[in-house]
């Protein structure tokens, strides 16, 4: 044991030397290399300045600037460097790179001011103009009349060198890879018996049971290495039944439509099944193990299942969630949960969707109110002048009159029965899947609606047109398609002025056929259009009477429009008409 702990600090220490040396020299090395190469660039940029020396001091002395300013551009183009020309009062006369009338006053700059003492200055910093780090050489006239400043970007210096340091890396990285590479396999060679055995315990903790560890000829690890092999073992046939457990309760949840929810005796989250989560509209890994409270706020349900966990008896109840901006009805059903020792461990929920229930019982009771109103109103009139007709000696034009409004409501509560029960017939249709569509052509379907409607037209004088091409078709069920085309042309007819017209148009429109119904009547005001295809809803409940409507033309007409797969629109102003048009797809 001792050789193996020694073995491992030889090699900490040989790796920490090697470590330290390489890394000095490297950088000892490469601070060496910028220093050259640095000290080269600055002789180069120094080269320059005195080489245009000779140039400026005459154009400085005659301040001909313009020429000047002039030189420092070609010059800094073909030298590849910034050339600035500085007047002894720190004043930039010209640059190679910048207007001097921007720039301000450089008496200042280290550079600068060494050249003026010295005939030379260099200098390393920041170029607020630039941006970047700058080496700077300037060299002053003898006379100090001018100082000319070369300067030339960091960056030039550190490509120079970045071939180098890489070459230089790479060697001391494969010097200091052998020399540690050999101390890890000395190492290794001591250590390997170790090494499994971690490597094996992190894959029985990891869940890998069916792994074997290699037993080694060390009698020290032997007998550790054979306990783990049993133990995983004897783990992983527990794990197999409660696993196969866990996937049977599982699939039992994931399967239900209900949704599930258990709290343990802290009212934390032990389970939730998917029905559950979509319901909460969250993920499983953001409920399970947190508190009821956090997971949904919502006062009744938290309360509920505190009841359950204090009483330990069965309850049930309802509630109203609102996640997301919806609102779901769910009926409650909740008991105790006990461990194999019949302790009390939690409360689990049972959660039944019922709001579709809620929904249609809802538009059961609007129904049935809707329908005896209408039925109602006729029933009480026949009735009435039925009475008066029995009861009073009337003249024949008085008692004919009478009879006429009985045969009238007669008619209209006829119209009723028939609406009701083609609405009913169409929506079992659908929901059966009973509606057979077939191509055939659009014009027959048109045409039919418009005869069976121009009796109706010419009492109105009402003009009827129709303009259908002959080989335009679409996917219907002709009766249904007609029905439909005759309710919204009933309507048009019945609410436009005598003297007007209305026009049925049909063309294919991208993917879809589209029937247009146009009229000339009052129009619809905007608040009503949402809401006019639903049952009994009237937008002039006066009107509609008078003319006779039912108030489910336009519901059985949206009705057919969905059993074949298409929608029905509306567009409509006040005074300006409205046009119906049916979309079938193509």
């Amino acid at each position: 044991m001792k050789g193996r702990r020694l073995q491992w600090q030889l090699f900490a220490a040989f790796a920490g030397v090697s470590l330290l040396v390489f890394s000095g020299l490297t950088w000892q090395y490469v601070d060496a290399m910028r220093g050259f190469h640095r000290d080269q660039a600055a002789a180069g940029l120094e080269q320059v300045a005195r080489g245009l020396l000779p140039e400026i001091r005459p154009l400085v002395a005659a301040g001909r600037l313009a020429a000047l300013r002039a030189l420092c551009r070609r010059a800094g183009r073909e030298a590849g460097v910034r050339i600035t020309v500085i007047l002894p009062g720190g004043r930039v006369a010209a640059d190679s790179e910048r207007d001097p009338a921007t720039m301000d006053n450089h008496a200042d700059r280290p550079e600068v001011m060494a050249a003026l003492a010295s005939g030379r200055g260099v200098a390393e910093r920041y170029s607020h103009t630039l941006r970047t780090e700058m080496l700077y050489v300037a060299v002053a006239a003898p006379e100090g009349a001018v100082v000319v400043r070369a300067a030339l970007p960091e960056t030039s210096v550190r490509a120079a060198l970045a071939g180098l340091r890489g070459r230089l890396l790479a060697v001391a990285l494969a010097v200091l890879a052998l020399a540690l590479g050999a101390s890890f396999l000395v190492a290794r060679r001591i250590s390997r018996p170790l090494e499994n055995l971690r490597l094996g315990a992190q894959l029985f903790a990891e869940g890998a049971l069916d792994y074997r560890l290699h037993v080694p000829d060390s009698e020290e690890t032997r007998g550790l290495a054979a306990a783990m092999n049993a133990m995983a073992a004897q783990l992983g046939d527990r794990l197999e039944t409660i696993r196969r457990q866990r996937n049977q309760t599982e699939a039992i949840l994931s399967s239900m439509r209900e949704g599930v929810v258990a709290v343990d005796a802290d009212r934390r989250v032990i389970t939730v099944n998917e029905a559950a989560l979509r319901l909460f509209r969250r993920r499983a890994e953001d409920v399970c193990g947190r508190p009821i409270q956090e997971v949904l706020r919502n006062p009744y349900l938290q309360r509920f299942l505190g009841d359950v966990l204090h009483d330990g008896a069965p309850r049930e109840g309802e509630m109203v969630l609102r996640v997301g901006g919806t609102e779901r009805n769910l009926h409650l059903n909740g008991t105790i949960l006990r461990d194999a020792a019949g302790r009390k461990i939690g409360a689990v929920a049972v959660l039944h969707d019922v709001t579709r229930l809620r929904r249609l019982e809802h538009l059961r009771r609007d129904f049935v109110a809707n329908v005896s109103h209408e039925l109602r109103t006729p029933v009480t009139s026949i009735r009435g002048f039925a009475e008066t007709l029995l009861d009073e000696e009337l003249d024949p034009a008085e008692r004919r009159r009478f009879l006429e409004i009985v045969h009238r409501q007669a008619e209209r509560l006829g119209d009723l029965v028939e609406d009701l029960l083609a609405l009913s017939r169409i929506e079992r249709e659908v929901e059966a899947e009973a509606v057979r569509l077939e191509p055939g052509p659009v014009a027959a379907v048109v045409q039919g609606a418009v005869e069976a409607c121009r009796p109706a037209a010419k009492r109105r004088r009402v003009r009827l047109s129709a303009e259908c091409p002959a080989d335009l078709e679409a996917s219907m069920e002709p009766r249904l398609l007609e029905q439909a085309l005759v309710n919204l042309l009933d309507n048009a007819v019945k609410y436009s002025p005598e003297g007007g017209e209305v026009e049925v148009t049909a063309a294919r429109e991208g993917g879809e056929v589209v029937v247009r119904v146009r009229d000339q009547g009052p129009g619809i005001p905007r608040e009503h259009l949402p809401r006019i295809f639903e049952r009994f809803y009237r937008v002039d409940k006066a009107r509609s009477r008078e003319l006779g409507g039912t108030g489910l033309g336009l519901a059985i007409v949206k009705h057919v429009m969905q059993a074949h797969g298409g929608r029905v629109t509306v567009e409509s102003e006040p005074g300006k008409g409205s046009v119906f048009a049916l979309h079938l797809p193509g």
